[in-house]
């Protein structure tokens, strides 16, 4: 596309192609709760072993090690998911350009699934650590492509004057699973003794969620393909290398949105299983506080901080189809920069009022509006040819980076400092500002015509398609 060509709207390509019919209301309403059922599998995958990082894979597979080190070793297993998830997200993100997302989100969640429930059943000792890795690492490659998959799908299908919204509505499910295991946790801890949590206790959610696993493979049999994926088999553009042509022209949207998601997934991470893991290992001593208590205090923050963030992200992604992607997302990421070290204080002084307001400012609010922001702007960056690939490798390697990465050297940091609250602050803040220049390297994409097959970045005049976009907006 040339630089002075303005890029084409979705209102403008189905006047151009008026025989390409959208979805019907009962393929969008089973879109939303496929994507949802699935992000609760990964979510509560996800919080379940962050949540037995901080609380009981140290004491269970990492007791011989100490305190400090055992917490280490027990992060690194859970940052090892996410070493495999840009590897997950190179093979199922060009599976996905390929072959289809719905065929895509079935094997992801499938193999999620199964790794999890198998967690549940694993030896303790050094051979249960070593097959904890292995499982983790196929957890983590599972869902390399899972979250992608759902936002890319749903924001094919939904209206256009209303994607923002439609394309955050399956990440409800994100919160969904975090509410549904750390509510989990927290009735094993009221329910029974330390010892017995640790002995068995802790297995039983991650054998449950086989339940889950079964609900997600029906949703997703009975599961429409996205249209923009059929009309790119009906114009034979599905090319054999999708992630080859991301990786030579869609550069400058892939660096962007790494970047963009480093305040999100790091503040998602870091806000939760981090912070009940500062709670729990460094406040409890500095205080001379019962570790049980702040446990209990750190998790019903994420409970309390969970369930509002089913309300947050899907209004955030409302609010992006009134005013934009960028803006919000921008707001979504100075506001984190700022709250950063105020919130690690409040966390730091272990009263349950100011650790839960902390999680809700940084988590609720901070993350969430930039998560709400991002399903649908990642999907309208990249072209269609490629769109699946370029989406699930910036979420990846972002997640790598912020969300495997950063709680181990954030807690080694922390642990060099004494557990000096301000040291996660400022770490926190540096992903944010990150996450800043993120925002200033991408476009506004609102009502982008996901059809197009070149980029949003770079593809066209920036200022001719806002007027476009504009215009049609208005009606």
């Amino acid at each position: 596309m040339s630089s002075g060509q303005v890029v084409r709207t979705d209102a403008a390509a189905h006047a151009a192609n008026p025989e390409q019919a959208g979805p019907t209301a009962e393929q969008l309403r089973r879109a939303i709760v496929t994507g949802a059922v699935g992000s609760a599998l990964e979510y509560y995958d996800f919080a379940m072993y962050g949540l037995a990082s901080a609380l009981v894979f140290n004491r269970v597979f990492f007791a011989s090690l100490g305190t400090t080190a055992g917490l280490l070793a027990s992060f690194a297993t859970f940052g090892a998911g996410f070493l495999a998830r840009p590897l997950g997200g190179l093979f199922f993100g060009s599976l996905g350009d390929r072959k289809g997302r719905k065929f895509v989100l079935l094997a992801t969640v499938t193999l999620m699934g199964v790794a999890t429930t198998l967690i549940g059943a694993l030896p303790t000792g050094p051979i249960g650590a070593v097959l904890l890795v292995a499982l983790r690492l196929l957890q983590g490659f599972g869902a390399g492509a899972e979250q992608t998959g759902a936002a890319t799908l749903m924001a094919e299908m939904a209206p256009v004057k209303r994607r923002g919204y439609y394309a955050a509505l399956p990440f409800v499910g994100i919160f969904a699973g975090l509410t549904l295991a750390t509510f989990t946790f927290k009735i094993l801890q009221s329910s029974m003794s330390p010892d017995e949590l640790l002995a068995w206790g802790w297995r039983v959610p991650f054998l449950a969620s086989i339940v889950l696993i079964g609900m997600a493979i029906w949703i997703r049999l009975r599961l429409k393909e996205s249209p923009v994926f059929e009309q790119l088999e009906r114009k034979h553009e599905v090319i054999g290398a999708p992630m080859r042509l991301m990786l030579r022209k869609g550069r400058r949207p892939l660096i962007a949105t790494t970047l963009m998601r480093l305040a999100e997934t790091g503040g998602s991470t870091i806000y939760t299983a981090v912070a009940i893991a500062y709670l729990s290992n460094f406040v409890s001593v500095q205080q001379h506080l019962p570790r049980a208590q702040l446990d209990a205090i750190g998790t019903r923050a994420v409970l309390i901080a969970s369930l509002l963030s089913i309300f947050t992200t899907p209004l955030f992604g409302a609010l992006t189809d009134r005013v934009g992607r960028l803006p919000v997302y921008r707001v979504g990421a100075v506001f984190s920069v700022v709250w950063a070290i105020p919130a690690w204080w409040m966390i730091s002084t272990a009263d349950p009022f100011w650790v839960t307001l902390a999680l809700v400012g940084g988590f609720s609010f901070g993350a969430n509006s930039m998560l709400g922001s991002q399903c649908a702007h990642f999907a309208e960056l990249f072209g269609n040819r490629y769109r699946y690939s370029g989406v699930a490798l910036s979420r990846e390697l972002g997640a790598l980076l912020a969300g495997g990465l950063a709680p181990i050297l954030g807690l080694f940091l922390v642990s060099l400092s004494g557990g000096r609250f301000w040291v996660m602050g400022v770490y926190m803040a540096t992903l944010a500002v990150l996450t800043v220049i993120g925002t200033l390297l991408s476009t506004e994409t609102r009502l982008r015509d996901l059809t197009d097959l070149d980029d949003a970045v770079g593809a066209g005049s920036a200022d001719g398609y806002a007027r476009e976009a504009a215009a049609v907006a208005r009606g």
